[in-house]
């Protein structure tokens, strides 16, 4: 039960990391504010960070990962795109990494507390980038 739960918690975390990452970068190309391209870049590199810790221990179970839901990953560059060409701002820009963010706290959490049984590091993981996640949400609001 605890390999299981193990592999399933950073399956979703993966998947996670990944959705967070293509939305940083689908955005940059729209931001103004140097301090907020900032932000972004260093929320990027932290993902990336983890993305590459989640890999090391899913490999060690001998598990490629899992990639995002693609309905969700259509319907985020959507939105995205949508939003972005109504209204190409810092602040829309701040509006949707705000939504993505608190998306992937709930979803995550709701993960953790689903798979009780998986190991402290797949838990410790998780907890980061909920942590990450949330930081990033907190970082956006001065643009909204």
């Amino acid at each position: 039960m605890i390999e299981q739960d193990t592999i399933r918690l950073l399956r979703e975390c993966d998947a996670g990391v990944k959705m967070g990452i293509d939305s940083i970068e689908s955005v940059m190309e729209y931001v103004n504010a140097d301090d907020l391209r900032q932000i972004l870049i260093r929320g990027c590199q932290e993902h990336k960070k983890l993305q590459d810790e989640i890999e090391i221990l899913l490999g060690q179970y001998k598990d490629e990962g899992k990639d995002p839901n693609p309905v969700a990953r259509g319907m985020s560059w959507m939105k995205t795109n949508v939003k972005l060409i109504m209204k190409e701002s810092d602040a829309t820009i701040a509006d949707l990494m705000t939504d993505g963010c608190d998306m992937g706290v709930k979803s995550l959490s709701r993960y953790l507390n689903q798979y009780k049984a998986a190991d402290g590091r797949s838990k410790d993981i998780a907890e980061r980038l909920i942590k990450l996640e949330s930081q990033m949400a907190e970082d956006m609001r001065r643009y909204l």
